[in-house]
């Protein structure tokens, strides 16, 4: 069984809590007291530094890109993060709740509308523009990774997202 550390290095996502394929989805990412970059990140003041709140966005974007195509392009990138704006802080034992919407998709480029909220205040929102490819597309040497990507994608988005979804190995 594949590992699912080539897909992501950083997990900055707990569990996704509701998708509507090719429109949204929301997840959740608790922040938990002895998480590494809180020893360095403010000691006297402990919170989640600004680019993992961007990036756990990213990332639930990335699920949604993902699933909304039936994982038929493992390989998600950010291209652009467009008006980023920080309202608020995310400190240990809080729960940072992302949504993303998707708002124009083409060819192989995703617009989504993102947002965080923190107790029911908006603590980080923005525009992500995101691309999907297939390895083996772009770098025909590279292509017989795809499948691999792709199985690693599935089995941590299972791990994620607890509901059925047709076509996912690694579900029970």
């Amino acid at each position: 069984m594949p590992s699912t550390d080539y897909v992501m290095r950083f997990r900055l996502l707990d569990e996704i809590t509701d998708l509507k394929l090719g429109c949204s989805i929301v997840a959740t990412k608790l922040l938990r007291p002895d998480e590494d970059y809180l020893k360095d990140h403010f000691p006297k003041f402990p919170v989640m530094p600004g680019v993992l709140m961007l990036e756990a966005m990213f990332q639930a974007s990335a699920w949604l890109v993902r699933a909304t195509d039936a994982f038929d392009h493992p390989i998600v990138v950010m291209k652009e993060a467009r008006s980023i704006k920080y309202a608020s802080f995310l400190a240990p034992n809080q729960v940072l709740t992302v949504s993303a919407e998707i708002s124009k998709q083409d060819g192989k480029t995703t617009a989504l509308k993102v947002q965080g909220v923190v107790d029911k205040v908006v603590a980080v929102s923005g525009r992500l523009v995101l691309e999907r490819f297939k390895l083996g597309d772009r770098y025909p040497n590279d292509g017989t990774i795809d499948p691999y990507a792709r199985d690693c994608a599935k089995l941590e988005f299972a791990r994620l997202w607890k509901n059925e979804m047709p076509g996912l190995t690694g579900k029970h």
